[in-house]
């Protein structure tokens, strides 16, 4: 089984002069994108609190958050970054591939754009009324 390394750029969304390349690991069951501490605060990302995740071995870790815009494939969006520690992986969260209309080809287990995002209940017309 291979993984999947996505190429991307992220910016202070306050100052898209304030920016980095990075090449993150892309974890689908990762509700949100990982980024070390130390770099966010090089593009001077501020924190909006902390929050608490629940890590693979099921203990309950609590990490600031903030948001940054993302770049991938030519594509942008801004998405929540989690604040991570030294011994944190740095990843490409789900909420951050949606909000970029990208996911994952099973085939090649490259990134791909989305065929469509889903609309399931905003599409839903109500007939006689």
């Amino acid at each position: 089984m291979g993984h999947t390394v996505a190429k991307v750029k992220a910016y202070n969304p306050k100052d898209e002069s304030l920016s980095l390349e990075l090449e993150l690991l892309v974890d689908t069951g990762s509700t949100y994108t990982w980024i070390k501490r130390e770099k966010l605060a090089e593009i001077r990302v501020k924190d909006m609190g902390r929050r608490g995740f629940r890590s693979i071995d099921n203990r309950i870790i609590e990490r600031e958050v903030g948001e940054v815009v993302i770049e991938c494939l030519s594509r942008r969006a801004t998405t929540v970054v989690v604040f991570a520690d030294e011994k944190d992986n740095e990843v490409l969260g789900l909420h951050a591939l949606e909000g970029l209309g990208l996911e994952v080809d099973p085939v090649t287990k490259q990134l791909k754009e989305s065929e469509a995002i889903l609309a399931l209940s905003a599409c839903v017309t109500h007939q006689g009324v």
